[in-house]
């Protein structure tokens, strides 16, 4: 067993460089009002002696402390099952690292946690949050607000906060259904099915109203109300068979929904495209490139939403009189081989 290696204080970085305590923890810390030369021969001191500041005793002085809670409001298993929650933490991440701030993973298993994680946002551990795949009766927008915590929203909120309404980012949900569907009738398919995500969400909501905007609301047996599960998508592709077997084309709310739907349809001999045509949304490479055949689906850049909601966080601590705008991203539609 060795012995731990004295680390070098503030104070050795001082007298190396020949300058008060209080000059060098200013120049450390980030602050103002040191001349050029002292600056330079403070971080000299500090290269030489390989020192590294206290965290904690660096946020006393600047009142931040470089770390991000970022709240998923989805039990674990549905997380790390998920790839697109895998894609926004990586988005995050990435402008999180190249800021030099920590990331703060909080999930909330149940409405037990909810309380917890809104102790733990208010007790001052972090700068800011980053909140998503919230539910509509989630109370945790409220708890969070009440922390007085500084938050964006992955996901267009429901609510307005009284204050210019919330900081949010999200895609074209209600766009990229409207031409995933015109895409199927243009195909010469007049029986257009849509498995929904919960619509407990709002990009559920949003691609269900994009469906309804092309197909209009004349045959609601073709709607069949899922969850964003590969499971959820074979219950509801099954149950659609059962409703309208003439059923020549389906819109999924997302991938994994429409792999679920891929194999029911494989199942019972169903052709795809040659009988029923099948889209998905959110182009997620280890799902809509691998099914069989490859997934025609609405993509929306997941990676580049959890970086720009980090961006956001970021850009309104350093310039909160200016304050963020909630960013809208486009969709786009992907051909592949379903449709």
């Amino acid at each position: 067993m060795t012995e731990a290696v004295p680390r070098p204080t503030l104070e050795a970085v001082a007298e190396r460089a020949g300058v008060s305590r209080a000059t060098a923890s200013r120049v450390v810390n980030g602050g103002d009002g040191v001349r050029a030369p002292l600056v330079a021969r403070v971080q000299e001191a500090v290269e030489e002696l390989g020192y590294v500041p206290n965290r904690a005793a660096r946020s006393l002085v600047t009142r931040r402390h470089d770390a991000v809670a970022v709240v998923i409001a989805e039990p674990g298993t549905r997380v790390f099952a998920d790839p697109f929650f895998a894609a926004q933490l990586r988005g995050i991440s990435k402008e999180l690292t190249a800021r030099d701030n920590q990331l703060v993973l909080l999930l909330t298993e149940g409405r037990d946690d909810h309380a917890r994680v809104a102790r733990y946002l208010a007790g001052g551990h972090v700068d800011g949050a980053l909140v998503f795949s919230l539910h509509l009766d989630d109370p945790l927008p409220g708890l969070i607000h009440d922390a007085g915590v500084p938050t964006v929203f992955g996901g267009r909120p429901d609510w307005s906060d009284g204050r210019g309404g919330p900081v949010y980012v999200d895609s074209d949900n209600r766009g990229g259904a409207r031409a995933a569907v015109r895409h199927l009738v243009s195909l010469g398919r007049t029986r257009v099915a849509h498995i929904t995500g919960p619509l407990d969400q709002t990009s559920a909501v949003d691609r269900l109203d994009g469906y309804r905007d092309v197909m209009g609301t004349d045959a609601p047996d073709l709607v069949v109300y899922s969850d964003f599960t590969p499971s959820g998508g074979e219950r509801a592709m099954r149950e659609l068979l059962d409703r309208r077997p003439d059923v020549d084309a389906v819109f999924a709310a997302n991938d994994l929904t429409a792999l679920g739907a891929l194999r029911v349809l494989r199942e019972h001999g169903r052709r795809v495209p040659e009988d029923v045509a099948l889209i998905g949304f959110d182009d997620m490479a280890p799902v809509a490139e691998q099914t069989d055949p490859p997934l025609t689906t609405v993509r929306q850049d997941i990676e580049e939403m959890g970086r720009l909601m980090a961006q956001l966080l970021l850009r309104g601590r350093t310039a909160p009189e200016s304050g963020p705008s909630s960013v809208v991203l486009p969709t786009t539609l992907v051909h592949r081989a379903t449709a």
